[in-house]
């Protein structure tokens, strides 16, 4: 099937593009609202000594007769919020009432705090289990004691230190997350360095489906060192040399979350099908 794309002109200068948000990521008349369940978690083994809010949402077709499938989103609020630029719980909400992706549930988890001390980077750059093992053992019972879901065939979504978290959550455990969207991912501050270029075509093509988007004004995208945009390429590339299910979108944005909100409904779509 081929699909004739709609023109649209290039800026001649795009150091400041905004997307426009289409209708999947608004309420909709005839959708009834999912529920979204608020918890906190703070008797984690992997992490200790850290508290973060956990929240569910489920769309409001969910049948517990048949299990649904599971999407994690990092940075829980800022995906959550109505008011922000991913909407997820809105998009969700949209795209199983119609049928375009199976009915999912939304697991959005913040991250760790200390005191007043920040835990996200530790949890989400670095490059080992530990992350992955939090979500499995701790946080996803969290959903699965309260509703049924499939056993396997998660996605988990994230961007910026979020979004290499994502990859990496998938690259480390297939057998659970085998989808995954990265948005503007931080594979540049990555302790020890990226390892994704020449790991991925070093090792057998790995049963992945990835969402890459990239920002053409990301952070350093024109300078020789810490070039996000750079690292997110050679990623790319290396999937593309590798023969991966995957796609690249590059938009014109810097590092900010716009772009990646406007493309979450077809991202999701892509994602799931068939």
């Amino acid at each position: 099937m081929s699909f004739v794309m709609p023109f649209r002109g290039l800026a001649p200068e795009a150091a400041d593009v905004r997307y426009e948000h289409g209708p999947d990521s608004a309420r909709r008349a005839g959708v009834a609202e999912g529920r979204t369940i608020e918890l906190g978690w703070d008797d984690s083994a992997i992490y200790p000594g850290t508290t973060r809010k956990v929240w569910i949402h489920v769309p409001a077709g969910y049948d517990p007769a048949t299990p649904a499938r599971l999407i994690v989103f990092q940075d829980g609020w800022w995906y959550l919020d109505p008011d922000g630029e991913m909407r997820a719980a809105i998009v969700l909400d949209n795209l199983t009432h119609r049928g375009d992706i199976p009915m999912t549930i939304g697991l959005f988890v913040d991250p760790g705090h200390i005191g007043d001390r920040k835990n996200r980077n530790v949890e989400y750059d670095a490059f080992d289990e530990r992350y992955c093992s939090f979500l499995i053992d701790e946080v996803v019972p969290l959903v699965s004691d309260r509703f049924r879901i499939t056993g396997d065939g998660w996605a988990i979504c994230g961007g910026s230190s979020g979004g290499n978290c994502a990859f990496t959550t998938a690259w480390l455990r297939p057998d659970r997350f085998d989808r995954a969207i990265c948005l503007l991912s931080s594979f540049a501050q990555m302790p020890g360095g990226n390892p994704y270029p020449g790991l991925i075509p070093a090792v057998p093509r790995k049963p992945l489906r990835l969402f890459l988007q990239a920002g053409h004004r990301d952070l350093g995208w024109n300078e020789p060192d810490d070039n996000w945009l750079a690292a997110n390429l050679r990623v790319a590339a290396a999937l593309a040399e590798a023969g991966y299910d995957f796609r690249l979108v590059l938009g014109d944005g810097g590092h900010n979350p716009n772009h990646g909100g406007v493309l979450l409904p077809d991202a999701l779509r892509w994602l799931w099908r068939p």
